[in-house]
């Protein structure tokens, strides 16, 4: 009997602790989607506030010229190699998939224009934008962060030298200078082995590849998605240098300041094509 009293007693108080878990659960996962906006919120003041430093700096003398062709060389020639091979597989492919599609419809003729458009509009431009994000961020993010850490920019500002001016504001602008350039790069690349790929399955002189794919282009196909490329490496250079200047917490906090750069500058890049895309279909018909 007391067996089966004490049986009963324990099953009644666990049955009567399980609402009060599951709403001591309850509020404990409120408080983390709480904290989780509070910190995105936070995020954007403070990245507001850097831009605002950083667009400050930029228009005030004396302008770093030397230190802003460094950058754009170290951003600029040094990702083309990478650019250039990315573009080219991207061209190979769209060649190679390309044309068993359109053979199916008995289009072929049309495997020029498809890859030329392809890669001016939107191939291009955003697989440069990524491959850029991933290189030059994580970089950017990594030597921003090392120098935040070992207190080098807070020894810069203490000398009278701004360091938003000098190490962000020279990085951006590289970036938003690069990327129209690697984007021709790309372009060309992904066009030249596109070819390739097509002449090795019918052979076709590359004049009149250009002249098929080029048939009825005009600037208003190619310069709105080649321009918009400097929007990304607005993001890319303003997204990775914050993150490095925010850097705190020794050398974890140096590889955390370079994967979030990589991160967030790439998901913003994606989330700006898409508005990027709507507004050239609206102005450039």
């Amino acid at each position: 009997m007391r067996l089966a009293l004490s049986l009963f007693i324990t099953l009644a108080a666990t049955v009567s602790a399980v609402p009060v878990e599951a709403e001591r659960r309850g509020g404990a996962g409120l408080l983390a989607v709480q904290s989780l906006v509070l910190s995105v919120f936070e995020w954007f003041g403070q990245f507001g506030i850097f831009c605002q430093r950083v667009l400050k700096g930029t228009f005030s003398a004396p302008f770093e010229g030397r230190e802003f062709l460094r950058q754009l060389d170290n951003i600029g020639s040094q990702s083309l190699p990478l650019v250039a091979v990315a573009g080219a597989a991207i061209g190979v492919v769209l060649g190679l998939q390309t044309r068993e599609s359109l053979t199916r419809f008995g289009a072929t003729s049309m495997l020029p224009s498809v890859i030329i458009y392809s890669l001016m509009k939107e191939m291009g431009p955003i697989v440069t934008g990524l491959i850029v994000s991933g290189r030059v961020g994580a970089g950017i993010g990594a030597e921003l962060g090392s120098m935040k850490v070992t207190e080098q920019i807070d020894a810069m500002a203490v000398s009278g030298v701004n360091p938003y001016k000098y190490l962000a504001s020279t990085r951006i602008l590289a970036c938003l200078v690069a990327l129209p350039l690697l984007t021709l790069v790309a372009d060309a690349a992904g066009v030249l082995m596109g070819w390739l790929s097509s002449t090795l399955v019918k052979p076709i002189s590359l004049g009149l590849f250009l002249n098929m794919g080029l048939n009825g282009v005009s600037f208003g196909d190619f310069l709105p998605a080649t321009l918009k490329t400097s929007i990304f490496g607005l993001i890319i250079g303003a997204v990775s240098s914050y993150q490095g200047m925010s850097s705190r917490g020794g050398t974890e906090g140096v590889g955390r300041s370079a994967t979030s750069a990589v991160v967030i500058s790439s998901l913003f890049l994606i989330v700006a094509d898409v508005f990027l895309v709507r507004l050239i279909l609206l102005f450039f018909k």
